[in-house]
């Protein structure tokens, strides 16, 4: 018999401009007058997104503590450095501004800021996730999905491991789409975002601890991001497009954000905290790889999906059906102009084993739809890197 939760607290705001209504959604969390700390990233300073919103702030009477000192993989000595700020500065909201990085950051600064302590000892069980200073995202990306979700991936700067903050109080208060914000989104990240998003719905889907509130945000949102993200890629200044991938990617967000990711995930996160390849373009590379992987296992869950993607006729044998759906899932990323893992710079087999190793041991491998050990992880790295699909 079934049996499952699914749980979410955002409030969920969305539309063109909404995020000129943050300084009054901050008054529903917040005192007046209160220290806000805000969390970016020097790309998206630059970009122009963070000025306006913080010249809001201030006219509506908030204190205003800046912080932009994140990585693309954030590490746990920046979370350190912005939970020393938060504590100098007596700051009782965070607000994050930008993609997955900015985001995660901000939930693990909201948890050590006002409880101290380092983000393993909250991932290994020596501190008790509590007290987390209440959180507002405006995600600039139509991908990370974090702004609905309770998980922060953190890169520990000493091991190069990758570790997940994972707490129901990590589930931001409030989270502020507006797609006017992701227009000036390069083509490249648009594409790894995307992708991105598209692998948080068919992992959410498809994990061994999915849901049917899960599978039914993934399925709409698998279905949306095929179609609308070679529209944006092509067309960044479509704004319905962006509208419609920022409708996917909150979609996906809730789909695996109370479920799980799995084997995608745990390589790419191991791809990223070695050599910080974009999350979004490491999970494309290993995809399709994955899939033909887990498909063998589960011919029937993985036709499912092609369908739902229009990326097999609904009359096709379920074998078929998966054949097709490896080969245009292969397609689809490289119509994105997403590398190949041997075109990445740096990679180098010798470390293949190291990274099947993190892979192994990331909280997620239990989660995937296939029983999956280091030795497949291996397997899985050397076929991506030597024997591309056709």
């Amino acid at each position: 018999m079934l049996n499952f939760e699914y749980y979410c607290q955002t409030k969920i705001v969305m539309g063109p401009g909404r995020s000129k209504e943050v300084p009054g959604l901050l008054k529903e969390m917040t005192e007046p007058g209160a220290t806000v700390m805000v969390v970016s990233d020097p790309g998206v300073k630059k970009a122009g997104i963070v000025k306006p919103v913080l010249d809001s702030l201030e006219d509506a009477g908030y204190r205003v503590v800046d912080f932009d000192q994140v990585s693309p993989n954030p590490r746990d000595t920046e979370c350190l450095m912005g939970a020393e700020v938060f504590q100098k500065e007596k700051a009782s909201a965070v607000l994050a501004i930008g993609g997955g990085s900015p985001i995660d950051t901000a939930k693990a600064v909201a948890l050590l800021g006002p409880n101290g302590g380092r983000p393993e000892d909250y991932v290994e069980g020596r501190r008790a996730y509590t007290n987390a200073a209440p959180i507002l995202c405006i995600p600039t990306t139509a991908g990370t999905g974090s702004e609905v979700t309770r998980s922060s991936v953190i890169t520990l700067a000493d091991s190069h491991r990758k570790i997940t903050l994972k707490h129901a109080m990590l589930r931001p208060i409030t989270a502020v789409l507006d797609p006017e914000l992701t227009l000036t989104v390069p083509k490249d990240v648009t594409a790894a975002t995307g992708v991105d998003a598209l692998v948080h719905a068919i992992e959410g889907y498809s994990c061994k601890v999915t849901n049917p509130v899960s599978q039914a945000m993934g399925a709409r949102a698998m279905e949306v991001i095929v179609e609308y993200l070679p529209q944006v890629f092509e067309h960044g200044a479509d704004l319905q497009a962006r509208a419609k991938m920022q409708e996917g990617s909150l979609l996906a967000g809730l789909c695996f954000g109370s479920a799980d990711v799995a084997a995608v995930h745990c390589l790419a996160e191991a791809l990223g905290s070695l050599y910080d390849t974009p999350h979004g373009v490491a999970n494309a590379i290993f995809l399709p790889h994955v899939m033909e992987y887990n498909a063998q296992e589960n011919v029937p869950l993985h036709a499912e999906m092609a369908r739902l993607m229009k990326m097999a006729e609904d009359n096709d044998p379920d074998e078929k059906a998966v054949e097709k759906f490896v080969r245009k899932i292969d397609a689809f990323t490289k119509q994105l102009d997403i590398p190949l893992l041997s075109e990445i710079p740096s990679v180098q087999e010798e470390d293949f084993e190291r990274m099947a190793e993190l892979a192994e041991r990331n909280n997620s491998t239990p989660s995937n739809a296939r029983t999956i050990t280091k030795e497949d992880y291996l397997q899985i790295l050397t076929t991506a890197f030597q024997s591309p699909i056709l």
